[in-house]
């Protein structure tokens, strides 16, 4: 009986997002939100991953395009566009990705080390890989993604 709450309290609820054709993954507890893409208002002097802020229920919210991010190349925004709400140390952060797949439960143990060899998105954003049935999708390390210093974004 303890080992099976041991089992249920390392399992990770992650949300799995899409960017391009690749699947990734943030654990549900850093998200506040998922939105629909929204007017954004640019913010001049900003790193160009920075897309600028958005007035969110009266609090305004950086939003960060990953594919800028990571960079990938740039995509048209469609229905299928979503903001990821991140919040995280009292601050809020939006992520643009191209879609929100859904909400799995992963074991601890399933998550495997980032291979040496990773092409596209930079191995600091990446926490480890989820193979799930016959799935693949990249945990991200938010820490690394979203870099602040002194309260604010850097690059």
């Amino acid at each position: 009986m303890v080992s099976s709450e041991m089992a249920t309290k390392n399992d990770l609820k992650l949300i799995v997002f899409q960017l391009g054709e690749e699947e990734y993954a943030i654990e549900v507890d850093y998200i506040q939100s998922i939105e629909r893409m929204q007017p954004v208002t640019r913010i001049p002097g900003t790193p160009s991953y920075v897309i600028g802020v958005m007035n969110l229920r009266g609090v305004i919210t950086p939003v960060i395009n990953l594919r800028a991010r990571f960079g990938l190349p740039a995509k048209a925004h469609d229905d299928s566009t979503r903001i990821l709400v991140i919040a995280d140390d009292g601050v809020e952060i939006g992520f643009v990705v191209d879609g929100a797949n859904d909400v799995v439960d992963v074991p601890a143990e399933k998550i495997e080390p980032t291979p040496e060899v990773v092409g596209g998105v930079q191995e600091d954003y990446l926490r480890g890989v989820v193979k799930e049935e016959d799935r693949l999708f990249t945990l991200l390390n938010l820490e690394k993604v979203i870099q602040r210093k002194k309260g604010q974004l850097s690059t």
